[in-house]
């Protein structure tokens, strides 16, 4: 059992839209979102919803007003200005805990409280575990790794060849857990500047981790100047160029009726979507069972 995950330098490059195809593409497979901050593959997939539970992975601090005597060391020594006229502002407070500590009352504590909520579902296209945080609550990357932990797990349980995972934007905390121990990862990126500079950042991090990396280069007509950059990048640092993916608003108008851009309608884009996930497969699973 194998573990592909599809990732971008930045947010935008249509790193949700391409996992949603190989959803519809692939068999005998677990997929999950761990862009935890942003979940939307679920929109492309359609869940039936099996389970839901809140996470509690986040704490804030509580003052019991009955013991505080009001001597202010607290919002003295609490570095992110969360504590105001002895109370706690839950937004502010990053529950690490040095109010509790040097509270010489023992009237702070930590608290946990839910941040969240974890989705266990099924599809048409398989098992999928996707996640909603609460606005401002923290542990991006442990609930990125409770997420594809249950994945896995139920991959090994089912018998799965493959593990498909839909991370987060960006070198974060989630992308980190999201990429950690993976066997390939698909890089995303668009001909832009920024594009083209968060592509170098995400693909210190894949080398980083030793993680085996091809990059996809989405709407790469838009500036074909940039694109040769990236062609020319991406052959310096040894990563194939899996698969150039031209502009099309079907893309968008795919998206807005709910459907992976593979399954409604045939063309350039779905041809080379179709091609990449082609040359993943040849990694992902041995050559007998191809």
């Amino acid at each position: 059992m194998k573990e592909l995950v599809v990732i971008s330098g930045k947010g935008g490059t249509g790193k949700t839209t391409i996992t949603a195809s190989f959803a519809s593409l692939a068999e005998n497979k677990v997929m999950c979102d761990c862009d935890v901050d942003a979940a939307n593959l679920f929109l492309l997939l359609n869940p039936t919803i099996l389970e839901e539970e809140e996470i509690r992975f986040s704490k804030v601090a509580n003052i019991n007003e009955e013991e505080c005597n009001k001597c202010g060391i607290c919002e003295e020594n609490c570095r992110f200005k969360a504590i105001s006229d002895f109370k706690v502002d839950p937004i502010k407070c990053e529950g690490c805990g040095v109010c509790e500590l040097v509270c010489p009352l023992d009237a702070i504590s930590l608290e946990s409280f839910t941040s969240g909520k974890i989705f266990t579902t099924t599809t048409k296209y398989g098992p999928f575990f996707y996640a909603k945080l609460n606005p401002g609550a923290g542990n991006t990357g442990r609930l990125a790794t409770e997420i594809r932990n249950r994945a896995f797990n139920l991959a090994n349980e089912n018998g799965s060849d493959l593990v498909i995972i839909d991370g987060s934007p960006g070198i974060g905390c989630p992308v980190i857990a999201s990429i950690t121990g993976t066997d390939i990862a698909l890089v995303v990126t668009e001909p832009t500047l920024s594009g083209e500079h968060d592509l170098e950042r995400i693909i210190k991090l894949t080398e980083y981790f030793r993680v085996k990396t091809f990059v996809c280069i989405n709407k790469f007509d838009i500036n074909p100047e940039i694109t040769k950059r990236i062609e020319k990048y991406c052959q310096s640092k040894g990563h194939m160029v899996a698969g150039k993916i031209p502009y099309n608003p079907v893309v968008t108008e795919a998206m807005t009726k709910g459907f992976p851009v593979v399954e409604f309608v045939d063309n350039e884009v779905t041809d080379e979507i179709k091609k990449i996930w082609g040359l993943l497969l040849k990694e992902v699973v041995s050559p007998e069972e191809l």
